[in-house]
């Protein structure tokens, strides 16, 4: 018997077996936020079940006769031992042929930190010591889960809206799967985004930090932009680039993936990433891409 592809369900007799999203990821990086979402598109959202109750779950879900097509089970160290459980629980959903997905939510240390912080609460791990303390139990503990997800967001500049936006695009249950993107610009000097797919490098094109009367905007303004592809090359990259996403995008589409992060990367994330990422967004819109663009570093100098 052949194991369903994500978004179908199979049946056995009278009994559907349902879609199945496993939550986990870094305590503060989004979990009730990416539950909330999956509940708000009609998923049957369950929220810190034991690991070894997931298989019991999917099968009442089977007995629902059809009521119960798409379960999301959030996992996570609340559940301490029974965290130790989910392996086991992962082998047991092979019996029942269910298509189940992994998502990893996670987060610099320090976002986690701030959120911590300023919402006054103790990490769950970190007993007597520090917030980083817990942080790096949990990483640990969780290393080799976000190893074996599917999906992989990092969530420490996103907020409430854009990361709603990413799972909408990937849980939304649409006819026809469509590609969604999401296109981030960046800055190298603060670290290549966790999450991207493919990853873009303007820094061959000359930087317009070093023009004073240019300094102050952003790669949104209309003046840095004009300078940034009247530079040699920039304009033949982005048509050529373009094309090329083209070709990844039929791919993908084949593939039945419905979402993908372009991180598009400068030295500060403020100018010729900025710059490209609008113009790069344009053209996959123009193609029929739903895009959102995301400037992770800009304003962060």
């Amino acid at each position: 018997m052949s194991t369903p592809t994500h978004g179908e369900t199979e049946e056995t007799g009278s009994a559907t077996i349902p879609e199945l999203v496993i939550i986990s990821g870094m305590s503060g990086a989004g979990r009730s936020t990416a539950a909330k979402c999956l509940e708000d598109l009609g998923w049957f959202v369950v929220d810190n079940l034991p690991p070894e109750l997931i298989p019991t779950m999917v099968e009442l879900g089977a007995r629902s006769q059809g009521n119960v097509a798409r379960i999301a089970v959030v996992v996570d160290v609340r559940g301490r031992n029974f965290f130790d459980n989910l392996k086991g629980a992962l082998a047991d959903l092979a019996a029942f042929h269910v298509s189940r997905r992994i998502v990893f939510l996670e987060a610099s240390d320090d976002a986690l930190v701030r959120r911590f912080e300023s919402v006054r609460r103790p990490h769950p791990l970190q007993g007597d010591g520090r917030i980083v303390d817990g942080i790096a139990a949990e990483r640990d503990l969780l290393r080799e889960l976000r190893g074996d997800a599917d999906l992989v967001i990092d969530t420490s500049s996103l907020n409430v809206h854009e990361l709603r936006a990413k799972l909408d695009a990937q849980f939304a249950g649409d006819e026809e799967p469509e590609l969604r993107a999401t296109v981030m610009s960046f800055g190298y000097k603060y670290g290549l985004p966790v999450d991207a797919d493919l990853v873009v490098d303007c820094r061959f094109l000359p930087n317009p930090h070093w023009v004073p009367e240019l300094r102050p905007y952003t790669g949104t303004s209309e003046e840095v932009s004009n300078y940034v592809f009247n530079q040699p090359g920039a304009k033949e990259f982005l048509d050529r680039y373009a094309e090329l996403l083209q070709l990844i995008a039929a791919g993908y589409r084949r593939e039945g993936k419905r979402y993908v992060t372009i991180a598009v990367g400068c030295t500060g994330g403020k100018h010729r990433s900025v710059a490209m990422s609008e113009k790069l967004a344009r053209r996959l819109s123009d193609e029929g891409v739903e895009t959102v663009v995301v400037h992770r570093d800009m304003g962060r100098e």
